[in-house]
């Protein structure tokens, strides 16, 4: 069984947080304000081929009031001068440069330790916030005031640009099940702080993480039913090139959360969750702490049994 204990989220190697503090910029305030209400950070390794649009996108926003924090992780392409180049023209976007790559988890504390916001958010390198994404998610603040993170649907894109699928925000009791939050979303400095940062240790897998562990510590999560993002899938995304990496991160983190779930419905419907989500690697201990959580909801999810099964007698048969 792993250890239900949470893992000590690490607030950035050593050295990374030097690097940051080394070539954060001198800033005034917020053009709005002494401080902005919100941070946005742009981890970015390598991102050339798609990071003018992604910045291009977050300049565009509606809603104005924000700094942009983009942290250079050791990019050895076009990136840096990609970044100078849009950090002269815009004086709400600031660059981090790290001296050492400390990969996506690692970026992102590097970045939010220099966030002034109350609210924060993140986004990646190849992916595009539609103009209207940040005021529709902060414009629900006050219809949502017990809030703490708000996330929208989003569209699935290709390397052209072309939609090719979209995803709803689905309700936050099912975050056992999955990262219902997906690429699309706000969140109260508090949450950040309470946690200490992403788990550097998680690559991956850090926002699953993130999530999971905001829930457990009392913080609300509220859906908003709008598509407000596009997320890219390309050959170089991080999802395709390491999928076998990150299925492994999400089932030691959703295991952990279920050995902290007090609920039997939910806990059967996590470890089924998690034996039909890997058709490659059957693991048949999940399928049995599922029933003995409740073996009802295994019967009612028989449908979900019998896809897994086909899917893996085809990739077994291929």
């Amino acid at each position: 069984m792993v250890d239900p204990t949470p893992p000590h989220p690490h607030a950035g190697s050593e050295r990374a947080r030097k690097s940051a503090r080394e070539h954060a910029p001198t800033r005034a305030g917020s053009i709005y304000g002494d401080t902005p209400e919100l941070s946005i950070v742009l981890p970015v390794h390598n991102g050339e081929a798609f990071l003018a649009q992604a910045i291009e996108s977050i300049l565009a926003q509606s809603f104005t009031d924000f700094e942009l924090i983009a942290v250079d992780d050791c990019s050895d392409d076009s990136s840096p001068a990609i970044l100078a180049r849009y950090a002269a023209r815009d004086l709400r976007m600031h660059i981090v440069t790290l001296d050492s790559n400390v990969r996506l988890p690692g970026a992102l504390n590097a970045g939010f330790a220099q966030a002034r916001g109350q609210w924060l958010s993140w986004t990646s390198d190849d992916n595009i916030l539609h103009p209207a994404m940040l005021t529709t998610l902060l414009g629900k603040r006050n219809r949502q005031s017990g809030a703490d993170i708000l996330y929208a649907g989003y569209r699935v894109i290709d390397a052209q640009g072309r939609g090719i699928g979209e995803v709803r925000a689905e309700p936050d009791d099912h975050l056992l099940e999955r990262n219902v939050v997906g690429c699309c979303f706000v969140y109260r400095r508090a949450v950040h702080e309470e946690l200490g940062g992403y788990d550097e240790s998680l690559f991956g897998v850090e926002d699953y993480d993130f999530w999971l562990r905001a829930a457990r510590a009392g913080f609300r999560l509220q859906p908003v039913d709008a598509q407000l993002y596009d997320y890219r899938r390309h050959e170089s995304s991080l999802t395709d090139r390491r999928w076998h990496d990150i299925r492994a991160g999400v089932e030691h983190v959703v295991e952990r959360e279920i050995e902290h779930t007090a609920d039997s419905g939910r806990r059967a419907r996590g470890w089924l969750t998690l034996f039909t989500g890997n058709p490659y690697r059957p693991t048949p201990r999940f399928l049995l702490k599922a029933l003995r959580a409740r073996p009802s909801v295994v019967i009612a999810r028989w449908r979900d049994l019998l896809g897994w099964t086909w899917r893996t007698l085809a990739w077994r048969l291929k």
